[in-house]
């Protein structure tokens, strides 16, 4: 049965997509089976693996709206053990229509269900913002990974993120834990950078990945290319620090 891990921060901008496509990528080649989900209308997590959005029939709208078989719009990325539920803009308009459908907070985690059993990993690119559609991803997931930029405003906005996921395992699903906080675009010559580390280290012990994603050309020229970095540049610093930050995750779970 797969483990379904969430990349979520309210705040855009932060590393989400990135490191849902790096990671899922990363733990892909170390041999795991591993599903990344894309419910993010803009659909970068889609073409950030190389599957281009308009030529794309079915995506996760149908599967939450319209109760399409996960499984008959399942995508083979090409690359190693790497599979995707796409999405495209027609994605933006789930959230009204998820307004009228019963539990519509379990919508996600009901389409994804019979697919678990072919997977060792399920990571759920949710959009920005806490809509109805984020919140069926955390309601889906089994913990939370949260992409937090080293700047000035972290701290406030992680406070907030933390307090909602208390209020979504309280009310919608009590297993919902937080996998860890994974710093991204660090820059280890900025002193604000450091100091942002170690007051969420001091905060959060022992929630907060080891690994750190540097700030990197490389990792943002890859998704124009629609290939991970590890595939795009695999000697760049981005591949190594995915590379270990999947090493690190996986570890995690045994």
């Amino acid at each position: 049965m797969a483990k379904t891990v969430a990349v979520f921060n309210q705040k855009g901008g932060v590393g989400k997509t990135t490191t849902c496509i790096n990671l899922a990528a990363a733990i892909g080649k170390k041999g795991k089976k591993t599903l990344l989900v894309d419910i993010d209308p803009q659909g970068n997590a889609t073409s950030g693996v190389g599957i281009d959005k308009a030529d794309i029939t079915y995506s996760t709208y149908d599967i939450i709206i319209n109760r399409v078989a996960a499984s008959s719009i399942l995508i083979n990325t090409g690359f190693s053990n790497l599979y995707l539920l796409p999405a495209n803009m027609n994605l933006a308009g789930a959230e009204p229509e998820l307004n009228d459908i019963d539990e519509r907070f379990y919508a996600l985690k009901k389409a994804l269900a019979p697919l678990l059993a072919e997977f060792e990993y399920v990571i759920i690119d949710c959009p920005p913002g806490l809509g109805l559609l984020s919140l069926n991803g955390l309601v889906a997931a089994d913990t939370l990974i949260v992409p937090l930029q080293c700047e000035y405003y972290a701290l406030e906005g992680l406070s907030q993120l933390l307090s909602t996921v208390r209020t979504v395992k309280q009310l919608y699903n009590e297993h919902l834990e937080l996998e860890g906080v994974l710093y991204t675009m660090f820059d280890g010559r900025l002193r604000l950078n450091q100091q942002v580390v170690e007051e969420v280290d001091k905060y959060f012990p022992n929630k907060t990945f080891k690994t750190v994603i540097p700030r990197s050309v490389k990792l943002a020229e890859a998704p124009g290319f629609g290939k991970p970095v590890i595939y795009y540049e695999k000697y760049s610093k981005a591949s190594f620090s995915y590379k270990k930050l999947a090493e690190e995750f996986i570890s995690r779970q045994k």
